[in-house]
């Protein structure tokens, strides 16, 4: 298929979670989903994080790329790109990147990016917020 006959497909989701497994009977298992951080000190590391993306509606061969910036868009940590083809538009296709030992330097808002063929399609917040030593006991 060539570039001219491509469709561009939509990003149906992108979501953040702990874990991400496999029913024996195909199903995705969503674990511990969330859009914030929580650190009692800094720098953080946070242990693991998934990011499941889900492409739908288009026709041709993609590649895919997620990366994690900090506010101002400097690069955290990226996925290698993945490529994907949809062969109909009722095809949906879906990518899970598994990133480990991420580090944040200080609490604060950070990024979830998502780039198809090198073009950035959505970019969502990733907040990371300092707990008090009191909270984090309770």
């Amino acid at each position: 298929m060539s570039d001219e006959t491509a469709i561009q497909p939509h990003l149906l989701f992108s979501i953040l979670c702990d874990d991400v497994r496999r029913e024996d009977n195909g199903k995705f298992m969503l674990i511990g989903l969330f859009e914030t951080i929580g650190a009692k000190k800094f720098p953080a590391i946070h242990p693991t994080l998934y990011i499941m993306n889900c492409w739908i509606g288009g026709l041709g061969t993609f590649r895919q790329k997620s990366r994690i910036v900090t506010k101002e868009g400097a690069l955290i940590t990226e996925d290698k790109e993945s490529p994907f083809v949809l062969r109909d538009l009722k095809a949906k296709h879906r990518i899970i990147a598994r990133f480990n030992n991420l580090k944040f330097d200080t609490a604060g808002e950070y990024a979830v990016e998502v780039l198809l063929n090198g073009e950035l399609k959505v970019r969502y917040p990733l907040v990371v917020k300092n707990i008090p030593p009191s909270i984090a006991q309770k």
